[in-house]
């Protein structure tokens, strides 16, 4: 009888250590509470601006070709074959904001665009080129190219990744490296951001806060730098060896048998 207790109250300890363990790595918690409303407006809050050293794509398109030709960059042809003879032709509609934030553009010259969200420059682009140059609406699509976020310390796959899409958010870049490892400090990340103004910003986030739902850091913007500091169990293991690793979990494992088979038998 005693001894079924024993194993008892050994199952209940394993199973609320593994609670606690549980709620130490939870994202979000209780983000459920947050209301639709509360969440809308922090999506829509969420704006990336233009800043300078991004890379951006603009494409003038109108229902004559011919018309927006003058304000698209002239198209590359390029061998296809490697030797020469056969060529495909490529847009190469990249444009580098400078380090004031402008663009030199086709026709329309120098343009001040930093600071300016992606849809606020589509709409200055069809402002300046219609009805003074054009007698149709253009449409005029923009796209960042340099939409990269890197992610750094206690991830699986440490490294820097570009996505397709502006509208990435903070969980968003962590899945692409493979999620935080078991000795990542999910209440504790450090985000380093790039203003508009050039100045940096450094801010500590909380994984584990549905707060952060809300957060103006909830959003990646480009260039973010996300880095993950470990806690101390990696901090410890970090200076003993493999050997001396599995020696400890060995020993440990050992005592602990020893201990339990001393406490049964003495019942």
């Amino acid at each position: 009888m005693k001894f079924k207790l024993l194993i008892a109250s050994l199952a209940l300890v394993t199973i609320f250590s593994g609670c606690t363990s549980y709620r130490n790595i939870g994202y979000l918690k209780k983000v459920e509470t947050l209301s639709h409303e509360q969440l809308e407006t922090a999506s829509k809050l969420y704006t990336p601006k233009i800043m300078s050293g991004d890379m951006l794509t603009i494409n003038v398109n109108a229902i004559n070709p011919g018309a927006a030709l003058p304000f698209n960059l002239p198209l590359t042809p390029v061998p296809t074959n490697g030797i020469g003879g056969i060529y495909q032709t490529v847009g190469a509609q990249t444009y580098l904001v400078d380090s004031d934030g402008n663009i030199a553009f086709p026709v329309l010259g120098k343009l001040h665009i930093a600071g300016c969200s992606r849809t606020e420059l589509e709409k200055m682009l069809r402002d300046k080129i219609y009805p003074q140059y054009i007698t149709e609406e253009p449409i005029v699509t923009v796209r960042f190219v340099n939409y990269t976020v890197s992610v750094l310390g206690e991830v699986t796959r440490p490294g820097q990744y570009q996505f397709p899409s502006e509208k990435v958010n903070l969980l968003d870049a962590l899945a692409m490296a493979g999620d935080l490892t078991i000795y990542g400090k999910r209440n504790n990340v450090l985000l380093k951001r790039e203003n508009a103004d050039g100045s940096n910003e450094f801010v500590r986030i909380n994984l584990q806060d549905k707060n952060l739902a809300l957060s103006p850091y909830f959003y990646m913007q480009q260039n973010d730098v996300i880095y993950v500091e470990p806690n101390k169990a990696r901090g410890n293991s970090s200076s003993i060896g493999s050997t001396e690793s599995m020696a400890i979990s060995v020993i440990g494992t050992l005592i602990s048998v020893a201990t339990l088979l001393i406490t049964v038998f003495r019942k």
